[in-house]
């Protein structure tokens, strides 16, 4: 089973739709089983899109009320995309006073339930840093798998990262007895001990990484990035995490130059491995 994570940065890039053809590009090629998106923006002036098209495009209603807009990233996406996806996004918070940000999970099996909820303790639409967790169950040869989304505050942060943390092991507490990947920007450095990375593995997660058996240096960010103004090294901040040691065969860098054309400020990561 094929896995990709991916800060896409979306809307916010130069040449954004030549961007979203490569990354398309790597996913016709690659044929991920799950796909989980932060950052992935839609103009609030845009035109929604209606319900018998968003149905055609096997998005799934996470929240009845929210509107996709016809500039939705993972929308415009999954039109170029060569395999059919099931899919869902919610928004977050919006950013610059014009677009809705938030989270998307594209699996090739169908979604059998979803469902989203803050993590933060702020709550407030207009500020960044308000947090939610989105979780999708699927079924993956027939085994129930669960699927979990989000982009994190830091560990220093006046909404800081322990806090979102424990939410979200609150959240993901009724499912522990079934499989979970929880996939996402974390926005804390794997090599920093006592931190937001020592915090997860505290509480009995996998990662991915760690498991593989063939893997590269697992950096995602490269350069000074929002949030990251003044990094001048290379960090581990994207991660794909279970609540189960998996036979995990690779996890590699994605979308860097090399594996995909870089089409975002985070690289992405690839994990391929087998359901225990």
């Amino acid at each position: 089973m094929k896995c990709l994570t991916l800060n896409t940065h979306s809307w916010h890039e130069t040449n954004q739709l030549e961007k979203i053809s490569q990354l398309a590009d790597y996913i016709n090629q690659q044929q991920f089983d799950i796909i989980a998106l932060q950052e992935v923006n839609q103009s609030m002036s845009e035109s929604a899109v209606d319900e018998v098209t968003l149905g055609e495009s096997r998005y799934y209603a996470t929240d009845a009320h929210v509107m996709i807009r016809q500039n939705n990233f993972a929308y415009v996406l999954l039109q170029q995309l060569s395999s059919d996806y099931h899919w869902t996004w919610v928004p977050t918070h919006q950013t610059r006073h014009t677009y809705d940000e938030g989270l998307a999970i594209l699996t090739r099996t169908p979604i059998v339930q979803a469902s989203y909820d803050f993590v933060s303790q702020l709550q407030d639409y207009n500020n960044y840093r308000t947090r939610r967790l989105l979780m999708v169950q699927t079924e993956i040869n027939g085994q129930p798998v669960w699927i979990a989304d989000g982009h994190y505050g830091w560990w220093h942060d006046e909404e800081h990262f322990r806090g979102q943390w424990d939410r979200t092991e609150e959240l993901l507490a009724p499912y522990q007895d079934q499989l979970i990947f929880m996939l996402g920007d974390l926005n804390n450095v794997a090599e920093i001990r006592d931190e937001g990375y020592d915090y997860v593995m505290s509480k009995g997660w996998f990662d991915t990484y760690t498991l593989a058996k063939v893997k590269d240096d697992g950096h995602t960010v490269v350069k000074a990035i929002a949030g990251w103004e003044n990094n001048a090294t290379h960090l581990r901040i994207d991660y794909i995490l279970t609540n189960r040691s998996l036979p995990v065969h690779s996890s590699t860098v994605a979308l860097n130059g090399v594996n995909g054309a870089i089409v975002s400020d985070h690289l992405g990561v690839a994990v391929e491995l087998e359901l225990a």
